[in-house]
């Protein structure tokens, strides 16, 4: 066949031009949500890192659907959120050309992963930054100042916003150097926002003061790179039949003659992915306490349902694939999210009144998945696992080990080692104690003298009760 079968005139969006690296790694909300006074004082957005996917089993509760009252299996991926760290506080006044900062008001303490942030180099720095700033808060004049400032601001300024930074000591990631961002605090009086901000100052803020279950939210981030790609992978467009001249991954027809110039809506081969993103409408599933003490002991069920009442936490076996564990508090969302495995994600407020039937919609898990995501997962727990493969060689051979450096002891107060040499065995180096539980010993008898040749017999002993050497 010669002919194009079906025209396909447009391949791909032309609202993301141009595709193009993003210049910024952490997503960046460009439209806080409207303020409302009436309601309290609050913050819009959070940050997080995305530790993987799972899947969860529920019941839909959506009156007049064929999937009503019964049971779905649904994708979900969870973020990790540590408590936030509040720094600072900005006042922004509204001009004929938008906001402009006005009072820029800084923490006396600040730590040293936010500190980072403010170096290229941190290790060939002289780490001064804020040295000078933070005396304010010492002397009087300097308090003088600081009182004019919130003064001024409460006065003056029609936005307040916070500046936070995460906590990268409490993920499981290599990079020191904390994200820092700004929020803007919603609700309440202008007046009432800064007296809530100087509070919070040097504070931590916990992701479920922010969001709540059942909430629809916005997620901001940068996708998952894949480098030059052509323009068959960058734009879907359809491959040229099998026959075609100079390749089949192209397009055919990139113009006309005249304009002598190639348009900019033609397709292209080019950058493809880490392009900043905004994706709106995520359900929050959940959102999970870390792990904490309580009465002594570390706490790690935050996995287990009403359904499913066994004592497990979020992570999956092994952990998650290319992120490790998750020990903090976190988030729960429908489906997928951009990024890759540890990408930061801005988490905000959604701009939009929810009142679709989804939106109101209340989760009840009943079952979340935590099979190891690497390979076929076939086991919810370590515990499950034992149950079913029963004691395994290395668990017999660790036993093994424990009782010898642990069990019984020589006369002289030394313990018998593996692979001990002892020489000949008989009942009369033996000192026999009853009613002691079962131990396993290793004996390696080395030039047993047999009456023909002689040879090295390696002996495995399983004995019911107690021996000490005499």
């Amino acid at each position: 066949m010669s002919h194009r079968k079906f025209s396909a005139p447009r391949h791909g969006s032309l609202g993301f031009l141009p595709r193009k690296r993003s210049r910024r790694h952490r997503g960046k909300v460009k439209s806080f949500p409207k303020d409302d006074p009436s309601k309290p004082v609050h913050l819009t957005a959070f940050l997080g890192y995305k530790a993987g996917m799972t899947h969860i089993v529920r019941e839909v509760d959506r009156p007049g659907s064929k999937v009503n009252k019964k049971e779905v299996v649904e994708a979900v991926t969870i973020v990790e959120t540590p408590p936030m760290i509040v720094v600072g506080v900005v006042g922004y006044v509204n001009t004929p050309r938008g906001l402009r900062s006005f009072k820029t008001v800084f923490a006396e303490h600040m730590s040293d992963e936010c500190k980072r942030r403010f170096y290229k180099n941190w290790y060939k720095s002289k780490k001064k930054a804020f040295t000078k700033y933070c005396k304010k808060w010492q002397d009087e004049e300097g308090k003088k100042q600081l009182e004019k400032d919130f003064a001024a601001m409460k006065k003056y300024c029609q936005v307040i916003r916070v500046i936070c930074h995460t906590q990268m000591r409490m993920l499981p990631l290599r990079q020191k150097k904390a994200h820092l961002m700004e929020v803007q605090v919603n609700g309440g009086t202008i007046s009432d926002k800064v007296d809530w901000a100087r509070e919070k100052l040097e504070q931590a803020v916990l992701v479920n003061n922010v969001f709540t279950q059942d909430e629809m939210i916005d997620i901001i981030g940068v996708t998952k790179g894949h480098g030059y790609k052509g323009v068959t992978s960058r734009w879907h467009t359809k491959k040229l039949p099998r026959k075609t001249h100079r390749g089949l991954r192209k397009v055919a027809c990139i113009g006309a003659w005249h304009p002598a110039r190639v348009a900019f809506s033609v397709a292209r081969a080019g950058q493809k992915g880490y392009h900043h993103r905004t994706e709106i409408n995520k359900k929050i599933y959940k959102i999970g306490q870390g792990y904490h003490q309580k009465d002594g002991k570390l706490v790690k069920n935050n996995a287990s349902t009403e359904y499913d009442l066994s004592n497990k936490s979020i992570n999956p076996m092994g952990g998650f694939v290319h992120y490790g564990e998750v020990r903090n508090d976190f988030v729960m969302l429908k489906g997928c999210v951009v990024g890759t495995k540890k990408r930061v994600l801005t988490l905000r407020k959604s701009l939009l009144v929810q009142t679709s039937r989804r939106a109101q919609e209340k989760i009840d898990l009943k079952f979340i998945d935590t099979t190891s995501k690497f390979g076929h997962g076939r086991f919810q727990t370590v515990e499950e696992k034992k149950v079913f493969m029963g004691p395994l060689k290395k668990d017999r051979i660790a036993k093994e080990e424990t009782a010898l450096t642990h069990g019984p002891r020589a006369a002289t107060g030394t313990v018998l080692q593996p692979e001990q040499k002892v020489g000949q065995i008989s009942k009369r180096n033996f000192r026999r104690r009853t009613k002691i539980p079962e131990v396993i010993f290793f004996f390696s008898c080395s030039h047993f003298k047999d009456k023909q040749k002689k040879v090295t017999i390696f002996l495995y002993v399983e004995v019911k009760t107690e021996y000490i050497l005499t």
